[in-house]
């Protein structure tokens, strides 16, 4: 059979990127209409025009000083990068004990963490906030929201199966030399894993900065609360909601995941990929 001349691929192309621009349209359409109502002012938000309006500085303004916008990112952003280092030290730990170590039950206790995967934290709320505010009496800290989420079972798996792929010679080579377990893991996997580590701190960071139930049930103090329950306690239930604000709130929430996947969009994709050229 021929192969496809230009005439013919042409069309087809074209078509691809059509419906990919539609798609594109479709998922960012929420966010476009949050920016073009971010910028109107508190009366014509709620009107079904969807020019833009002059008003985001305005609005900015109003929910970053009355609603301490500012403090709540900050929270956020602590809480996150809090989340994500730990997540991330504590999984390359646990694949490091994985991989290289022999100890009883080994398969089964990776097992039991993949099955920790099936246990969103709603299931084990009620439990957890007994723990967290009897217990330990951590509640309005910012223990209680960093400290219950340092373990992942997805940067375990990611880790072990990425560690399993890398030579076991090295490890030998490094056993000889004299090299032990925590400096073959920071002279030698770590190096080998920056991919794999930036995939990981992208989902972390994403997930630590979108918490909103937990924070809701444990943080009871405004000053440590994190933005996510900060820009819900914007709107009004009583009708009175400005949501120029509230949007304009959201646009600039959105920023800090936007950034961090932005700068780490090399590492997510090939973390993910499954052949990476050397």
């Amino acid at each position: 059979m021929a192969p496809d001349t230009p005439s013919r691929r042409v069309p087809n192309a074209w078509l691809i990127h059509l419906t990919l621009i539609v798609a594109v349209l479709l998922v960012g359409a929420p966010l476009l209409f949050a920016l073009v109502k971010a910028t109107q002012e508190s009366n014509a938000v709620l009107s079904p025009s969807l020019r833009p309006g002059t008003a985001f500085l305005e609005n900015l303004g109003s929910v970053w000083n009355g609603a301490h916008l500012g403090r709540y990112l900050l929270n956020s952003l602590i809480v996150a990068v809090s989340v994500t280092v730990g997540k991330t030290a504590l999984a390359l730990l646990a694949a490091l004990a994985f991989v290289h170590f022999r100890f009883p039950l080994k398969n089964a206790a990776f097992t039991l963490v993949l099955l920790s995967l099936m246990l969103p934290t709603e299931v084990l709320i009620v439990a957890l906030f007994d723990l967290v505010s009897r217990d330990l009496k951590w509640a309005n800290s910012f223990a209680a929201i960093i400290v219950p989420f340092l373990a992942s079972a997805t940067g375990t798996f990611l880790f072990r199966q990425h560690f399993m792929n890398i030579p076991a010679s090295l490890a030998d080579a490094a056993r000889i030399d004299g090299c032990g377990p925590l400096r073959y893991l920071s002279r030698v996997l770590i190096p080998m894993s920056w991919n794999t580590i930036g995939a990981l701190a992208v989902i972390q960071f994403v997930s630590a900065w979108d918490q909103y139930l937990w924070p809701l049930v444990i943080m009871q103090q405004d000053e440590r609360q994190v933005v996510q329950v900060g820009l819900r306690r914007l709107i009004d239930v009583g009708g009175q909601t400005d949501w120029g604000a509230v949007m304009a709130g959201a646009i600039i929430t959105i920023l800090p995941p936007l950034i961090v996947f932005t700068a780490l969009q090399r590492q997510f994709s090939r973390g993910f990929a499954l052949s990476e050229d050397k």
